[in-house]
């Protein structure tokens, strides 16, 4: 069920999601309103399961992560067993950094994050491939990030 929001609470939303380190007292200046229901509105979207957390963002490439690189997936068989399995699988590599089930030529995508090629080749060599029931493999590296936004888009007027 979509939760049914006010113009004040997509505002708190679009702020937090920019910011997520906002102070209340400047949240509730920017969306125009006191600095206490500012607050029960945070918390009551949070309770609520909108606002799954916070976190802080981190520069990959200045950390000494050279490589990101997106890998399809596609297995023998798709029976729900099977991609349970599978995605259980996914949860314990730590290279891999998100991961979608999806329709098409392939089940799964995945974006990985490793310190150098070696170690992504490795990866897929030594892990992906050789996971049980997995079918084909296509890696893709990325060459430049062009578009890193937030995960929802709210900035559309309607919204507000």
């Amino acid at each position: 069920m979509k939760a049914r929001l006010d113009s004040i609470d997509w505002q708190i939303l679009k702020e937090l999601q920019g910011d997520g380190r906002i102070t209340n007292v400047e949240l509730a200046r920017r969306v125009g309103i006191s600095a206490p229901p500012c607050l029960r509105r945070v918390r009551a979207l949070e309770e609520a399961g909108l606002i799954r957390g916070y976190r802080t963002l981190l520069d990959e490439k200045q950390l000494g992560y050279e490589v990101t690189a997106f890998v399809m997936v596609g297995l023998h068989n798709q029976t729900e067993n099977d991609l349970v399995a599978f995605e259980a699988q996914v949860k314990e590599w730590p290279l891999v950094r998100e991961s979608y089930m999806v329709s098409g030529e392939v089940d799964f995508i995945m974006r990985c994050t490793a310190k150098d090629l070696e170690t992504f080749q490795n990866f897929i060599i030594r892990d992906v491939t050789s996971t049980k029931n997995v079918d084909h493999v296509r890696t893709a590296l990325t060459i430049r990030r062009i578009k890193d936004e937030p995960n929802v888009p709210i900035d559309k007027p309607e919204y507000f």
